[in-house]
């Protein structure tokens, strides 16, 4: 059987309430995003409690996510820098908004994979860099089930470079905090996608 990895987006901060990217920028969970790390780690460890390993991006919204579930689980955390969120630059802390229609971000990252925002990444490296954190772990856990803690752009465009090739897909993989999406890397499949079942309503 080939590795599953659960890749599990972090729960709330306070920049999604307020659709303020926040990239590199390291942000803690709110109340609400705690309960949903105490939520997702509960229901990993009732419908998975065999999972091998819990990796995390380095950001602490993501970590205190991850420390969550590896404590429910019995196992381990480790960081992985190839985990951590898209960070563009001087544009964080921008809101979406501005982002479209003032610094054509979205406009310019899409049309060259190169473009980075001063400071910040180019799409294509963030999705080289996702996608081959995603295959080092598949390989260090033949035919285990694996938990990634990660990002909602940083998990969507890997998923847009593993199944087309091509990271301009990314906005086709919008997660809500602390969705659980289950993939295998080889051959890619997604075998669930932003699943919620955990939490309320």
């Amino acid at each position: 059987m080939p590795t599953r990895i659960l890749l599990v987006r972090h729960g709330q901060i306070r920049a999604n309430i307020d659709s303020v990217w926040h990239g590199s920028t390291d942000a803690e969970l709110t109340e609400r995003g705690q309960e949903e790390a105490r939520l997702v780690a509960v229901h990993i460890a009732r419908v998975r409690p065999d999972v091998a390993a819990v990796y995390t991006s380095p950001l602490r919204r993501a970590r205190d996510t991850a420390e969550r579930i590896a404590n429910a689980v019995g196992v381990a955390v480790v960081v992985r820098e190839g985990l951590a969120e898209y960070g563009i630059g001087e544009l964080e802390g921008e809101t979406f908004a501005d982002l479209g229609a003032h610094h054509r971000f979205f406009e310019q990252s899409i049309g060259d994979l190169d473009w980075a925002p001063p400071g910040g990444e180019s799409l294509g490296a963030v999705g080289r860099r996702v996608v081959a954190a995603w295959r080092d772990i598949a390989d260090r856990h033949p035919s285990d089930e694996v938990v990634v803690v990660s990002h909602g752009a940083a998990i969507g465009v890997g998923l847009s470079v593993l199944l087309k090739d091509d990271p301009r897909g990314w906005s086709d993989y919008r997660l809500r905090n602390t969705s659980i999406t289950e993939i295998i890397v080889a051959p890619p499949e997604i075998l669930a996608f932003d699943l919620v079942d955990h939490l309320p309503g």
